[in-house]
């Protein structure tokens, strides 16, 4: 046991170790270039534990690999279920209908696309479709690790599928802002901000996509992007079912036992509270300090992800997700203008 007398203090050195490595990518994610590029240090953490994975991991005593397991699965959860001070309802209430619509149809048809794709036509394995799924559709890094303990993949998988959405956002967080201002978007700043929020990958890439454009895009970016992170909850809840209706079907039970993911529903409770309490003068700066501790814990599981990631397992993967990625990318820019356009002309912005 990872917790027991004998091993405590070698599962607290695993923990430990992460903590400083996630101490080193948050201050990293503040250097001017890479602030401005809005590169988040959920990305940079992931990127020095596969370095540390393929460089010294021989010299770490294996004792402590217990630490580091426990920082990429039990942490996590707790981080998803912090991650709802970051969402109100209001917000959601605030975008109307036509963020609300947008959010739904771009998010249920993105996952569905790419685990259809993964799976049928790309012939990936069912994890590491949904994983590109979910990361594309919902919010990148922080919905890959949300949908991994649902999944019980492999961490590898789980940062192929990082992998793609820092590719594919970076791509998008710089092209949609040049394509507004080059004229080719045809649509006013608030309808932008809503067509962002609905189709990029990362809340960071969100913010520096809406930002470059300023005033209602980058509002109405920010809140549609967190009325699509509210909806990992529902996902996970209706991925939770699939996935034990599929086990059950496998093991030819007449039962089976649904699988919810307690911490998505922890998640929405953590939001309900926030929206009571947001406005409350005196609550804010602990509502800021939580959003920091949870963005500490959501980089240290990160980088313990990255931990157990060894560039052999990227080679195994090849290059099939990153098509799969390229494919929901393409839907996310191109789909997601038109149907932007056509909520809006019904709904407004």
């Amino acid at each position: 046991m990872a917790f027991s007398k004998e091993n405590i203090k070698y599962t607290l050195n695993g923990i430990l170790f992460v903590a400083l490595f996630t101490i080193a990518a948050i201050q990293i994610s503040e250097v001017g270039f890479i602030k401005k590029l809005a590169i988040s240090p959920l990305i940079i953490g992931i990127v020095i534990g596969m370095f540390y994975a393929n460089t010294l991991r021989s010299h770490i005593p294996k004792e402590w690999v217990p630490g580091i397991v426990f920082s990429s699965k039990q942490l996590l959860r707790f981080a998803i279920i912090l991650y709802g001070f970051r969402i109100t309802f209001q917000q959601i209430a605030e975008v109307g209908m036509a963020g609300l619509i947008v959010s739904v149809v771009m998010l249920s048809t993105t996952f569905v696309l790419g685990w259809w794709a993964g799976v049928k036509l790309f012939k990936l394995d069912r994890d590491t479709s949904i994983l590109c799924a979910s990361g594309s559709s919902v919010c990148g890094a922080a919905a890959v690790l949300a949908t991994e303990p649902v999944l019980k993949a492999e961490p590898y998988k789980s940062a192929v599928a990082v992998g793609t959405v820092v590719l594919f956002g970076t791509i998008a967080m710089f092209t949609y802002p040049a394509l507004y201002k080059a004229g080719i978007l045809d649509m006013d700043p608030a309808t932008y901000g809503i067509y962002v929020g609905g189709t990029v990958h990362e809340v960071a890439q969100v913010v520096a996509a809406g930002g470059a454009i300023g005033g209602a895009a980058a509002d109405n970016a920010v809140i549609v992007k967190m009325t699509r992170v509210m909806m990992i909850a529902p996902l996970l809840i209706i991925l939770g079912i699939l996935i034990s209706k599929s086990s059950a079907k496998e093991a030819e039970k007449s039962k089976f036992k649904i699988s919810i993911p307690w911490f998505a529903v922890w998640f929405i409770v953590m939001a309900g509270v926030n929206s009571l309490i947001h406005d409350i003068e005196q609550v804010k700066p602990i509502i800021g300090w939580i959003n920091d501790f949870d963005t500490f814990l959501l980089t240290m599981a990160m980088t313990a992800l990255g931990m157990e990631t060894s560039v052999e397992k990227f080679k195994q993967a090849g290059a099939k997700p990153v098509a799969l990625a390229a494919l929901m990318a393409v839907w996310l820019m191109v789909g997601g203008y038109f149907v932007t356009k056509w909520t809006v002309a019904a709904f407004g912005a």
